[in-house]
Formats: structure tokens, sequence, C-alpha cells
């Protein structure tokens, strides 16, 4: 994936052209009807859902964008609600910047009318191909939205990112380009940086069981099995039956740590840990990862470089 964040560097030198609203919104000149960028030298003012996505656009929009997240650390966008206030925070701003992938589960009427409306809406799945998603096997149609465990695939949408930002904003279109030419750097020492500390973990000790279905994109990346006690959406509870095969997966396989979610309820994790001893092995809670959203201030863990080592070196650290 390296090579084609290397291609969109390219594609913002050479041209640009408009990509289409993640939700199915009427298409016609929508985008014409859409807001300028001010040209009175101040910055865009960007919405951002997640805590990843407000990172990115930070990185990528520098000194030109203010950015305001409307979810902060610990929320689970899978389950968040917009208020009044948020609406009128996206109405308000000149860009909203959104996941898609069903990640904001219970906004897409919002950015549906967002889009109806004109204004610039920047949807990062409309900047990845559909053979570079995964899917739950029993669901092929529905796709896993937890993009940003691959850091090469996030590398895709920091392109993608920049690139809608330029069509928005062309008068700093270099800013944009500099900034992403140096965050890609920075996603490749961090690549690096994760795979040289998966490889300390026995390949027959890579198996990462969590709350919910968040790692498959980090686990096909970095050589983890990865099992989840819920689905790829916190929406769907688990029931008795999913605790008790994943502690018998457990139990069979000697697997010596489970993890909690900075966003989930650690109650379910609790319950498989307790599933697991009445079983006669004891499994250990190694820690709690950052799944649907960076870590809050004084975490180590406020960015998404920083998130993302955090996570591997729990991993890691408990595994092997």
């Amino acid at each position: 994936m390296f090579f084609k964040s290397k291609l969109i560097l390219g594609i913002l030198i050479a041209g640009l052209f408009l990509l289409p609203g993640c939700t199915q919104a009427p298409k016609q000149n929508a985008a014409d009807n859409a807001a300028p960028a001010p040209e009175d030298g101040s910055v865009l003012n960007v919405v951002a859902t997640t805590t990843m996505l407000a990172d990115l656009t930070k990185v990528i929009g520098g000194e030109e964008v203010s950015v305001h997240g409307l979810m902060g650390p610990g929320i689970d966008p899978h389950l968040y609600q917009a208020s009044a206030g948020d609406v009128n925070l996206m109405q308000s701003a000149d860009v909203v910047v959104y996941n898609g992938l069903h990640l904001e589960g219970k906004m897409g009427e919002i950015f549906e009318s967002l889009n109806t409306q004109g204004r610039h809406v920047i949807c990062i799945e409309d900047g990845l191909q559909k053979t570079e998603l995964l899917h739950p096997e029993d669901n092929p149609k529905v796709h896993d939205p937890h993009i940003w465990f691959d850091v090469k695939l996030w590398q895709d949408v920091a392109g993608m990112l920049a690139q809608s930002l330029t069509e928005i904003d062309g008068a700093h279109a270099a800013d944009y380009r500099s900034n992403l030419e140096h965050y890609l750097t920075q996603l490749n020492e961090l690549d690096a940086y994760i795979q040289q500390r998966a490889a300390e973990v026995p390949e027959g000790q890579r198996v990462l069981v969590t709350a919910h279905d968040a790692f498959n994109y980090f686990g096909k990346a970095y050589g983890f099995e990865v099992r989840g006690l819920q689905g790829i959406s916190t929406d769907s509870e688990a029931g008795t039956s999913d605790v008790s095969s994943l502690a018998e997966f457990i139990t069979a396989r000697q697997i010596k740590a489970i993890f909690v979610e900075s966003s989930v309820p650690p109650k379910t994790i609790e319950a498989l840990q307790a599933a697991v001893k009445a079983k006669g092995f004891d499994v250990t809670i190694g820690g709690e990862l950052y799944s649907d959203s960076l870590g809050g201030k004084n975490s180590g863990a406020e960015t998404y470089i920083l998130t993302c080592k955090a996570n591997i070196d729990t991993i890691v650290d408990a595994l092997k």
C-alpha cells in the first residue's frame, strides 16, 4: 500500500477530482452548491467525527484548519447519537469529515442531509478500494469499519484527506501536500515499529482476544489471529453461548492474556475471564487497548501514532 500512497501524491500534483458522498444522497451538483472555502485568509473550520479523524485532520491541515472533534476519547462511535448541538456544529462548519462504513451507525441521516444541502462533506469510505476492506465471514455485504488499525491503509486515508482538502482549499494545496509527505514518513516508521514488536511474539502465541471485533485489519497486517467477543459493532450484545465458545477456545489454546478496550465496558471481558477460570484455566487481562478512539489527555496515547504504539506494546508485553 505504500506505493499507492506515493501514487496519491502524484495525483495531487497532476490534478484533482471530486469524490462522491458516502451516503445515498442525491448526487446532482451538490458540490457545485457547496459553500466556498474562506477567502479572507481565515482557516477552514472542520468538524471530524472520531478522535482518529480529528487527529489526522489536524496533521494534514496544519495551520490552515481549526478542527473540532465530535467524539471525545473513550466514546464508542458505533453507539454515538448526535445532539442538537452536534448537528449545529456540523451545519456551520466549512468541512465535515467522517469515517463511513457504518462506523457512525446512528448518524447516517445527518450526513445524508448535509450532502443534500451541498455542504463540504468528506467521507473516508469513498477513498478506499472495496478490495482492501474486510467483512464478517457470515455477511460479505457489510464491511469492517476499523480501517485505522492497518497503518498502510491509514496512509491511503491520509492521502485521500489531503486531496479532498486541496479540492476545497486549493490556495493551500502546497501546505497540505507537504504535511502529507512528512506524515507518510512518520507512518512508515510506525509500521516498521509495529512489525518489529510483533515479531517478539512467537507465531503460535499471536492470538488477540478483545471485547469486540475491532482488530481484524491489525491481525491481517501484522500476523495475529483475532477473536472478538462481540461483532464488528458494539451495537450487538455478546450472548452466553458467545462467552462459552470463546472460553473453550482460550482454554484449548492456552492463551496467556485477553484485553479490555477503552471504549467498551470491561464487564464482558471480565465475564469471559470467569468462564475460562470455570473451565480450569487462568487467563489474565493483559491490559486496555484503544479500539474505537484514541487515548485521552495525559494517557500517552493522545495521537494516532502514540495510540498504535501503546496498543502494540500492551499486546506484545502481555503475550510474549
